[in-house]
């Protein structure tokens, strides 16, 4: 952060700027660099170690991309684990669903409070949402835990680069699978395929072992740099996603969901992917 501009090194011979309007908060917690700025285009942004994770302009494409669409293909869908996503934005979604609860570990209680107080667009009033159980821990350890099962798990995390590589790991999706329903769906972020092939690549080979069903679908998120995004999906049931359009009309309907770029159309469509990235896999 110079000059008033915050420099994002994404990848080899790859840079993306932002101009500060005012810097709103910078601490390094126990986990990471966290800052939180204002920006003209984008409105406020989060980013951890030196990378944009969130912006308040943005933010509803993958939250809602990241939620509904595993919460929709599977239909009844009564208990919801969210790894990571400290912002409470995929939290805030999953709420507009009629669940009994949800789950969200996260290991940072930092970008949770500094969220809430700087970003508070972003989780509304989810995490005060009787429904809601936060736990402050390490997303693979308790997912290495015995314990409860969920009907979706989604693992909102960094890139595979410090706190966030235990998550992209064969052991941690072996014991997502534990943990997931037999008819359960499994959602991660995986990176822009354009610039990160190798990570679709990685995360297939580790899940197709211990999934029916091991694939992905995208969406076009403004913030992250290099087209779209891949957003990973594994499910023990492979009917989870070939439901039709017209079923995941009637629980979009249902659910009275409003949404700015999810639809059910869009759903379906997410999961045609362009030759190079079925290339990877």
């Amino acid at each position: 952060m110079t000059d008033g501009w915050f420099e994002e090194k994404l990848f080899p011979h790859v840079r993306q700027t932002f101009e500060i309007t005012r810097t709103l908060f910078r601490e390094r917690t126990e986990h990471q660099d966290l800052v939180i700025f204002e920006t003209p285009t984008f409105g406020r942004v989060l980013a951890l170690d030196d990378i944009v994770q969130v912006t308040e302009k943005d933010e509803y494409v993958y939250h809602e991309m990241m939620t509904h669409v595993p919460i929709l293909a599977h239909g009844k869908v009564r208990k919801v684990l969210i790894i990571g996503g400290g912002d409470g934005g995929i939290l805030r979604e999953a709420l507009k669903h009629k669940v009994e609860k949800v789950t969200m570990v996260e290991i940072d209680r930092g970008v949770v409070d500094m969220c809430l107080k700087y970003m508070p667009s972003i989780p509304v009033k989810a995490f005060a949402d009787k429904r809601t159980d936060l736990v402050i821990d390490d997303g693979a350890k308790f997912m290495a835990k015995a314990g409860e099962k969920y009907d979706v798990i989604v693992v909102d995390s960094t890139d595979p680069i410090g706190p966030g590589e235990v998550l992209f790991t064969e052991e941690f999706y072996r014991n997502c699978r534990q943990r997931l329903t037999d008819s359960g769906i499994l959602v991660n972020q995986n990176g822009v395929p354009f610039m990160q092939d190798s990570e679709v690549t990685m995360t297939y080979k580790r899940r197709r072992k211990h999934f029916k069903d091991t694939g992905f679908y995208v969406a076009a998120v403004p913030t992250y740099y290099g087209g779209f995004m891949t957003l990973g999906w594994a499910s023990p049931n492979p009917k989870n996603r070939a439901v039709p359009q017209a079923a995941i009309e009637a629980r979009y309907k249902a659910a009275r969901l409003k949404t700015k770029y999810y639809t059910p159309a869009i759903h379906k469509a997410a999961f045609a992917l362009p030759r190079f990235v079925e290339s990877l896999f």
